[in-house]
């Protein structure tokens, strides 16, 4: 307890210091107000963490909500993890042949003992939550609305009493902040530590989360002063963390209050409580630091902007871009399961919160690209690139040859984790990460990443691919063992004897891709090397009526959350509408297929998939149902994707809530491929939109080959185009019929229009605006 009597002198030479500061501050909020959808508003505050209002950057988070009668702030670090080995993982049994055998035995009890029982049944390694700040609202009041302002990342609770609470998580700096202002006579702070130790309740719940007690940690110590509290706790294997929370009076009624977590595997580094550092950085005053911190979001939200008939949609997109600028950021951890929302309900996260690369880290950046944040997907690649060598010696142990390949569930330094194997341990999983720096390079047309990153990777998954197949009796490369995820689950039938479509198409893309690569770095050799040993990958096994299916003898016929038969239409792009009556006849039917089939055992990013799948295949009023779906049904008040339909109106046979992440992005993704595409070899502007959608716009998205797109339709018809070169390079752009007058600045030559389509050559800089007359 602290009360207003501890003014000093210092503090009334800040409050001197900074008066104007609310005034910047004001302005800054103004200029960043600009947005279609830009609050999320709340007649209350939530009552559940995973509908807690989200705060981050990419390493530190926090979650408002409230707790009993307390406003509770949920603090977070994306490094916190218990990284112990996973027991009884790396036995000697720990090999790719090793498992073939006891499935050509028919004996996989023992394979499912050794390396799926450690991930259900252990508790770590896994991510592990922090702390979470209390505020007794007895004397407060009852809260009457809470406000996300996604256009600054600032929270604001407002209760009856007129007392208003502001919180941010630093866009700038490893810190957040809270002010009150209106308080009564007396203010209390309290830190509340996660339960380590305790009773303990039901263990070995991997969905819903085991208990905290189970990682047998001495419960760290709580250290309270007049304005501080500091919390130190002890994990496993030397790794700390501590909290420290500081706050001051500013006037009669007025704190501001600042915290930190800092952590460190360093056994000679001392965490000190950071007290003094809080002060001086408080000192400085709350509005200071969010007016540096509204100007990065400014930033972050002038990248890309959209404007659909839609409003369920339109928030949701705009929600989604909100928390992929809170979840990614450079020099922190990529986005995991929970990114930095980790559970707080004094239980391990859903899935340990971990690294899942059999589809959630994908589906997390698959909006990036085209909604030109290629900053932040290049924290996902940063992080692959610093794991590499953990990678490689993985792939040397468990598949005994040379090459890369990366473990599906991982720790945060991309240990392997085991669990259900035929997709924790798949041989593909590097071949999907290759995309991500295959697009990283098309959006980019980065020579410098392509020649040092993105190559270099590609290559050795390409490698990987060439030694861990053989080839048939018909001459084709097989896998010794092939998965299509989750198809099966867990079992034995879960291991096909031939290529599933889903390792097919996996393949296929990273030998096209690093055959593509080294073309354009001129090394003709190895591009010819990479497409000879492509040509020994059978093709798509098709059914009579041309729908992809699972493997040979096993069409799609029980309905699945994973689409994994369906890679090749989306993500990967290898069967494209554009390509003709073909093409168009295998994507037409297997999208008929999967809803026939139906959705009773499909989860929220199963609806978000679907959507882009449905826009790759230009239908624009299906792709608006699932997305719709999505965000009515299979998300909390606050955004978060909750994998069950929560609505219990049919939509899923899940009705579950464990929170994570994959499903939001995906669905961002899916309205951009509405408005924009570009993986055909040129740019379509608008290529899946609703008849009903008339008026629509966009601003700087991104195409491959790196432009910038505006476009604009009005009463259905499409008005405005312009696209900005931001390197040099060629342009091919579909153009609907229409008298386009063509405006240019900067370098651009080489201008044709034919047969609907419009090409130049264009400049870095240079801009072509095309207006309709």
């Amino acid at each position: 307890m602290s009360s207003m009597s501890s003014h000093s002198k210092t503090v009334q030479n800040m409050l001197q210091r900074f008066f104007f500061i609310p005034v910047l501050f004001l302005l800054s909020l103004r200029a960043s107000s600009q947005l279609p959808f830009q609050k999320l508003t709340l007649d209350s505050l939530p009552i559940s963490w995973d509908e807690g209002m989200p705060l981050g950057n990419g390493m530190l988070g926090a979650l408002v909500w409230k707790k009993e009668n307390n406003l509770r702030l949920s603090l977070d670090r994306a490094d916190l993890w218990d990284s112990r080995p996973m027991k009884g993982l790396h036995r000697p049994e720990f090999r790719f042949d090793w498992v073939k055998q006891q499935v050509e035995k028919n004996d996989y009890k023992i394979v499912q003992q050794y390396f799926d029982w450690p991930y259900d049944n252990e508790p770590a390694p896994t991510k592990i939550p922090g702390a979470a700040l209390e505020i007794p609202m007895a004397s407060l009041g009852k809260p009457i609305k809470t406000e996300l302002d996604i256009s600054a990342a600032i929270c604001t609770v407002h209760w009856q009493s007129g007392v208003t609470m502001s919180s941010f998580v630093s866009a700038k700096n490893e810190f957040g902040m809270f002010s009150f202002d209106h308080l009564p006579a007396s203010f209390e702070v309290n830190l509340i530590p996660p339960p380590y130790e305790g009773k303990l309740a039901k263990g070995g719940d991997v969905v819903g989360g085991d208990d905290l007690s189970r990682l047998g940690y001495k419960q760290g110590k709580v250290e309270k002063t007049n304005h501080s509290i500091s919390y130190f706790q002890e994990g496993w294997g030397g790794f700390r963390y501590r909290v420290t929370v500081y706050w001051s009076w500013v006037g009669k009624d007025r704190v501001e209050g600042i915290w930190k977590i800092s952590s460190s595997w360093k056994a000679n580094e001392n965490l000190t409580i950071d007290t003094l550092l809080l002060k001086t950085q408080l000192a400085k005053g709350f509005h200071f630091h969010a007016s540096e911190h509204t100007a990065w979001w400014t930033n972050y939200w002038k990248k890309s902007s959209i404007s659909i008939p839609d409003p369920l949609l339109l928030r949701q997109w705009y929600l989604e871009q909100y928390k992929f600028g809170s979840a990614s950021r450079k020099g922190a951890p990529p986005i995991s399961l929970q990114a930095i929302w980790t559970a707080d309900n004094g239980r391990i996260p859903p899935w340990k919160g971990d690294f899942h690369h059999d589809l959630n880290t994908q589906l997390s950046y698959w909006p990036a690209y085209s909604a030109n944040h290629m900053d932040e997907a290049l924290v996902y690649l940063d992080h692959l690139d610093g794991n590499k060598p953990n990678y490689k010696a993985y792939t040397k142990r468990y598949f005994g040859v040379e090459g890369l390949n990366v473990p599906g569930v991982t720790t945060l330094d991309g240990t392997e984790m085991g669990g259900w194997i035929q997709y924790s341990l798949s041989p593909t999983v590097s071949a999907w990460l290759s995309q991500h720096y295959y697009l990283q390079w098309r959006y980019s047309m980065d020579r410098k990443f392509l020649e040092t990153r993105a190559y270099p990777w590609v290559k050795e998954v390409a490698e990987f691919l060439t030694n861990i197949t053989k080839l048939d009796m018909n001459g084709k490369r097989q896998l010794p063992l092939s998965s299509s995820p989750e198809i099966h689950d867990n079992s034995i039938s879960a291991w096909f004897p031939t290529n599933t479509n889903y390792d097919l198409a996996l393949m296929q893309f990273a030998l096209k891709a690093a055959s593509e690569m080294a073309l354009a770095l001129g090394r003709a050799d190895e591009a010819k090397k990479w497409a000879d040993i492509l040509k020994r990958l059978d093709g798509f096994v098709l059914s009579e009526k041309d729908e992809l299916m699972i493997a040979t003898n096993s069409p799609y016929k029980e309905s699945h959350r994973h689409f994994s038969h369906l890679m090749a239409i989306h993500p990967l792009g290898l069967i494209r509408w554009e390509d003709g009556e073909k093409s168009k006849k295998i994507i037409t039917h297997s999208l008929q297929l999967l809803d026939s089939v139906g959705p009773g055992n499909w989860c929220g990013y199963s609806y978000a998939w679907e959507g882009n799948l449905k826009a790759r295949a230009k239908d624009g009023a299906g792709a608006a149902k699932a997305l719709e779906i999505f965000a009515k049904a299979f998300c909390s008040p606050n955004s978060f994707h909750l994998n069950g339909d929560q609505t219990k109106s049919g939509y899923s046979s899940f009705q579950y809530r464990p929170f994570t992440l994959e499903g939001n992005f995906a669905f961002a993704a899916g309205i951009q491929e509405m408005l924009l595409q570009s993986y055909a070899g040129f740019i379509e502007i608008m290529p899946a939109i609703p008849e009903q959608w008339k008026d629509v716009s966009f601003s700087n998205l991104r195409t491959e080959g790196a432009f910038l797109v505006d476009a604009e339709q009005q009463d259905g018809r499409l008005q405005f185009i312009k696209i900005t070169a931001t390197v040099d390079g060629p342009l091919a752009l579909t153009l609907p019929p229409g008298n386009w007058k063509t405006t240019v600045a900067g370098s651009v030559s080489g201008i044709q229009k034919k047969d609907g389509a419009f090409y130049a050559v264009m400049k870095k800089g240079s801009s072509i605006v095309l207006k309709v007359n």
